[in-house]
C-alpha cells in the first residue's frame, strides 16, 4: 500500500479513517471520534511513545479526531482532513464541549 502523504493521511497497516475506505484498503477502518487538547496543549507524537518524536505541539482547545486507542496512548489526525496524523497521550485529551 503506498500512501501519498503520511503525514496527513490517517491510514496506517492495521486502520484507516472510515472516509478513506475507497482509497486504501486495510483490515479495519474506524469512524474518528472528535476530542480537544487540554489545558496546557499536547504534544503529537510519531510512535506512542513519550520519548518518540514530537511531529507538531498542539494547543488547547485543537481538535483531535481519534481512531484508536491503546492503553495510555490515542492515534488520529489533529485538526480537520488535512491535519497532521500521529498519537497523543490519552490524558491530554477532552471531551468538545
Amino acid at each position: 500500500m503506498r500512501i501519498t502523504d503520511p503525514r496527513h493521511t490517517p491510514v496506517r497497516g492495521d486502520l484507516a479513517d472510515i472516509r478513506l475506505a475507497g482509497s486504501y484498503f486495510v483490515p479495519h477502518y474506524a469512524a474518528p471520534l472528535p476530542r480537544v487538547i487540554d489545558a496546557g496543549g499536547a504534544a503529537l507524537y510519531a510512535t506512542a511513545r513519550a520519548d518518540g518524536e514530537v511531529l507538531e505541539a498542539l494547543g488547547q482547545g485543537a481538535t483531535f479526531n481519534v481512531l484508536d486507542v491503546a492503553g495510555d496512548w490515542t492515534w488520529g489526525q489533529a485538526g480537520g482532513d488535512n491535519g497532521p496524523v500521529g498519537y497523543v497521550a490519552l490524558n491530554r485529551l477532552a471531551d468538545p464541549s
